[in-house]
């Protein structure tokens, strides 16, 4: 039976770092979902279908990576799905708290539901989809930052 894992995220916008995190995941799990989330809390510049468009453009080469949306706690989607595999990115020492109370938090809530965590490349450790839509809305030239396909809609969006 193939190993799946559901990668989350908000995904706004998609980052090289986000890429080389499905990378790795598709070298470990036989399918990885990436899972666009509906946040409420967040205030995302791109909508919800735009982001998976944009994800599916960027990982159509990656074998065995499907992209879907979803709203709600990631662990109902999980359970819809039948994966029992989160992935999560840790860049830096800061995002370990985050991710260590959500990670536990999940797993109050669904003891078969397991986390995964995974480091990226180096060179993408300090990348987080905040901090680059700062400094594309300050006209910084993020083109090393993101997918060829994202960086054109990035600017001209932060441009409104």
């Amino acid at each position: 039976m193939p190993k799946t894992a559901i990668y989350p995220g908000s995904f706004d916008p998609v980052t090289n770092g986000h890429i080389d995190l499905i990378t790795r995941a598709a070298r470990i799990f036989d399918k990885v979902i990436v899972a666009v989330a509906h946040n409420y809390h967040k205030k995302p510049i791109f909508t919800t279908p735009e982001r998976v468009k944009m994800l599916k453009e960027t990982t159509k080469g990656i074998k065995g990576v499907t992209v879907e949306s979803f709203e709600g706690l990631v662990i109902e989607y999980a359970h819809t799905k039948k994966v029992n595999v989160l992935i999560r990115g840790l860049r830096m020492i800061s995002d370990f708290e985050y991710e260590f109370q959500m990670a536990l938090t999940n797993r109050r809530l669904a003891q078969d539901i397991e986390t995964v965590f995974l480091m990226p490349s180096e060179s993408y450790a300090f990348l987080s989809s905040t901090l680059l839509k700062e400094a594309a809305a300050l006209g910084a030239d993020v083109s090393q930052f993101v997918p060829k396909s994202v960086e054109k809609p990035l600017k001209e969006r932060l441009r409104r």
